[in-house]
């Protein structure tokens, strides 16, 4: 699926990969290849891209929104800090 993820400031992600895991407000979710279409508002956690079954980034994050339709993943969120 391919992943966009922007803040106000800057794009922090584009590109093709296996999944993302995201906190919702009632609790964490996971979206992969050909999930169902989802607008969804984001709390406050960690965003975890699934670049692939082995490679992963972690994010975190204080809000925002993902919309997801025909394997096109957008997240808009106010900001993101790279954990180590």
């Amino acid at each position: 699926m391919h992943l966009d993820i922007l803040t106000p400031e800057r794009k922090i992600f584009n590109g093709d990969v296996y999944g993302v895991f995201l906190p919702g407000v009632q609790g964490y979710f996971e979206l992969l290849d050909n999930h169902a279409p989802i607008v969804a508002a984001l709390g406050k956690g960690q965003m975890k891209i699934l670049k692939d079954k082995n490679t992963s980034e972690i994010y975190t994050i204080e809000g925002g929104f993902v919309e997801m339709n025909s394997n096109k993943t957008i997240v808009l969120i106010e900001g993101a800090e790279t954990v180590k």
